[in-house]
This record gives C-alpha cells, structure tokens and sequence, in this order.
C-alpha cells in the first residue's frame, strides 16, 4: 500500500481518528538547527512504512496514549451523505507515484517551545524542500490523531508526492490533550508554525508569500480553523508576531467542523461515546477531566466551530471525505462547506465513494486507504494547490 495510518486506539473498539499516514523512521534529538538529508529523483512507489508500531496494553494507540474517557467508537452504521452540490470522486485508477524531484529533507526543527500545564513543550517539524535556485511554495501538514497524538512522521508518502510536485512540506507537531491542551493551543501551534517558517524562508528556501494549510482528521479540523480564522489575532500567541499567520489555501481532508455534531450520521451508541463528558471531542474543547459537553453548551461549541470566524479574509477550501466513514461523520465536511460559501468563499466538497476514514489497515482492513493515494484523490488536491498558491 501506498500509505499506512496513525491511530490512537483505546480498547479493543475504541480509538483515535484514523489517518492517512507513513512513517519516515526514528527522529532526531530535537534542535533548531535540523538534520539535513537528500533524495534523488526516481519515478516510482512513494515511501512507505514497513511495519506499523503496534498498539501497546491499556489502550494506548501508535502515536501517544490515549488518556483515560478519551475514546472513540467506530460506528456501526452511517448514514447516506447528500452529494448534490459535491464532487463525487470514484477512486479508482493508478496509485500516487514519487521521484519527480530531488528533496532536500531538514527533520526535528523547533519552531516553537510554548508551556502548557506547567510544562514546556518544544514543538517540531519536518520539512522538504524540492531542490533549485526558485522559493518554493510553503504546505503546512497536519497530521491527524484525535486530538491525543500527534506524529509528525505520518504519511511521509503523500507528503513526499506533494513535495514532488514543487512545494515546501513542512509536517508539524502541535500540543494534544495528552498535554493537557485545548483546541485553542492547537490552532495557536498550527500559527505559530507557519509564521516560523515564513521568518526562516530565506534560510529553507521557501516564498512565504504564498502557504497553504492541509490537514487530515483531526488535523483537518486544525486546518480549517487556521483557515477560517485569517485576520482574527486570539490565536496569534507566541513568537515571532511579526510575521503573518495568514493562509492562501486550506485542504481539509475528513477533518471534524461542528463538533457538537460530529457523531450525527452514526448509529446512537457510538453518538453516545462521542458526545459523553471526558470524551476526545470534550476533553479538547474545555480540557482533559472537565465534565462539560459542547451538546449542552452552545456557546463553546460555537467557539470550537471554523464556521464561527469565516470572514472576507477566510482562505479558499476544498474538503475531501468518503461517504463510508466511519470516524468522522460525513455530513461534517457539507456543514463547513455550506458555512462556507454562504458568506462568500469559494469551497468545494469532494466526495469520495465508498471510502473510510483514511486507512483503516490496523483493524485489518487493508484495503482502506487505497483510495485515499490514488492519483484522482491526490490529484485533485494537487491541481487545487497550484491554482491557489502554485507550484
């Protein structure tokens, strides 16, 4: 397979958002200076992990732990999703190939070293750049892990595809409840990423005038509100406030918009998970051991929502999802678009048939994530980044 997940898994049916995802190996001792490494060019399949980190006793998922009620069930059932004002994309054809360009790969770079719950963070990214005299157009990934991980090794195969195609990948970390940190902490890491890396283009060769935002899951989520919030300065917290936060795109893919409804095409029981106080969703919204819910308080859950802050500056979006997910519901991608487009910026829904939440091959199913780096899904996503930000 082209790509493997990253998923935090609590019990034998519960677990993290699933996510497209690889692993480029072991990290580095982080630093601000990076380790520097080179790929030469060879068509070809696109990297891949060989062997996934298994989920260790206690319920804890590959990429961190997942903290006590934090749970996620996998629906039983989900409900048809409307596609009349979507594209419907059917996800066959050739996979995703690699080896267009040469990379240059600069890995466990701090951008960023905030405290939460009384304890310091320094907060990481990975970064390629397509070798050449030219500054390349800045994508910032996000990966996804329902909110309680956050590996930024993940899917080093797609990230790798869309370096290929001329643009700087840079894949961050970025403060989870098993930090003890809320939304507001994440969409303030995600921020404060980017304006590193617009302070620091000279140095990786990278045009800070033009950055988009991707994210998968529960990174969708982040890239959204990155996304939407352009110009709204609460989440601009840390260093280098003298650069701007601002994006030009944001791809959302299978990522969670209105978090008081994320559950509402499953099945009641896996409602009930989701929506029960301690869980993923609440834990990250009012913090880890609160027993509030965004379903009984709508003044949180407005504040948590991307369609809350879209305004004239909102960036353009597309949402990619398949209409057989099993995570995320899919009604979520079509409530963000509507918000959307009603206050004027150009998004579009894509929907992807037949497809799950990203690959699912650590419940045995490995064929999942196939659609997802096909090159019609892959494609689309590139094709929406050169119009937006070239490349």
């Amino acid at each position: 397979m082209a790509t493997r997940s990253r998923l935090a898994v609590a019990g034998a049916v519960a677990l993290g958002l699933v996510l497209t995802a690889c692993s480029s190996g072991s990290s580095s001792i982080a630093s601000n200076s990076s380790a520097s490494s080179s790929t030469s060019s060879k068509l070809g399949a696109c990297p891949q992990e060989s062997t996934p980190t298994k989920a260790p006793e206690g319920g804890a998922g590959e990429g961190g732990a997942t903290p006590k009620g934090q749970a996620m069930s996998i629906a039983k059932t989900v409900k048809p999703t409307d596609t009349s004002t979507s594209t419907v994309i059917d996800p066959t054809g050739p996979q995703m190939q690699c080896g267009q360009a040469d990379l240059s790969t600069h890995k466990d770079i701090v951008y960023s070293s905030p405290t939460t719950a009384g304890k310091k963070v320094d907060l990481k990214l990975d970064l390629q750049v397509p070798k050449g005299s030219e500054a390349k157009p800045l994508v910032v990934y996000i990966t996804g892990g329902g909110f309680v991980a956050d590996d930024k090794t993940a899917n080093i195969g797609q990230r790798t595809f869309v370096a290929d195609q001329g643009y700087a990948v840079a894949s961050i970390e970025y403060r989870t409840t098993t930090n003890g940190a809320t939304y507001k902490d994440g969409v303030a890491d995600v921020k404060s990423a980017i304006r590193y890396l617009r302070a620091h283009a000279d140095e990786y060769g990278i045009d800070g005038t033009k950055v988009a935002v991707w994210g998968q899951s529960a990174g969708g989520y982040l890239a959204a509100m990155a996304g939407t919030t352009n110009g709204d300065k609460q989440f601009d917290i840390g260093d280098n406030l003298d650069q701007s936060s601002e994006v030009q795109a944001v791809v959302d893919e299978f990522g969670a918009g209105d978090l008081s409804k994320i559950a509402d095409d499953f099945d009641a029981a896996t409602q009930k998970t989701y929506n029960a106080p301690g869980s993923f969703i609440n834990a990250y919204v009012f913090g880890p051991g609160s027993k509030q819910t965004v379903t009984a308080d709508a003044a949180a859950s407005a504040a948590a929502n991307p369609a809350t802050y879209v305004n004239s500056r909102t960036a353009p979006f597309i949402l990619l999802q398949g209409d057989n997910d099993h995570i995320i519901s899919p009604s979520q991608s079509l409530i963000l678009a509507d918000a959307l487009k009603a206050k004027g910026v150009d998004a579009t829904r894509y929907v992807v048939k037949g497809a799950n939440h990203g690959d699912m091959s650590y419940l045995g199913d490995v064929k999942a994530g196939i659609p997802w780096s096909t090159q019609k899904v892959m494609g689309t996503i590139t094709s929406f980044l050169g119009q937006r930000i070239g490349g």
